[in-house]
């Protein structure tokens, strides 16, 4: 489980690192301001929602073997779940303020925004990250996330 745990807060990291990597090298092909705003707060959000997750996944290693994860952590990852949710909504505002002219531009950005939403679902609402070959039986079980459990113990 350790070593499960690392992997997917490693994981999460990076995807964050490579998605600002590739935000800002789009960002440097001569995009304009106001698309630069629209996709900085769309990306905004789901950075954060990936860091808190991936921060979760490595410190969990460590309270994996005893069950429960402790009480200033859980009260913690309860207000991540509340200020990211604000975040999402402020950057929902800002997509829709400053969208692009351009149609991919566009729905890029809305993408993005929306891949925060679905990280946000996954970690705090409902288990959406299933293996493909049973992603269709099991996500409909609409299982707790194991980061909300964790959260529930402590």
């Amino acid at each position: 489980m350790r070593r499960k745990y690392r992997s997917l807060g490693l994981g999460e990291l990076v995807a964050a690192v490579v998605l600002t990597v590739v935000a800002l090298r789009w960002l440097s092909l001569g995009a304009d301001r106001v698309t630069s705003a629209a996709l900085w707060s769309a990306l905004v959000p789901l950075l954060v929602i990936l860091v808190q997750a991936g921060a979760y996944w490595l410190v969990a290693r460590d309270w994996v073997m005893r069950g429960e994860m402790p009480r200033g952590l859980a009260r913690l990852y309860r207000a991540f779940r509340v200020i990211d949710m604000v975040l999402l909504v402020a950057g929902l505002v800002g997509v829709l303020i400053w969208r692009p002219t351009d149609p991919l531009g566009t729905a890029v950005i809305i993408f993005i925004w929306l891949f925060g939403v679905v990280e946000f679902i996954n970690y705090f609402v409902m288990r959406l990250a299933y293996p493909v070959s049973r992603w269709f039986a099991e996500v409909g079980q609409r299982r707790t996330p194991r980061l909300m459990i964790d959260v529930r113990a402590g």
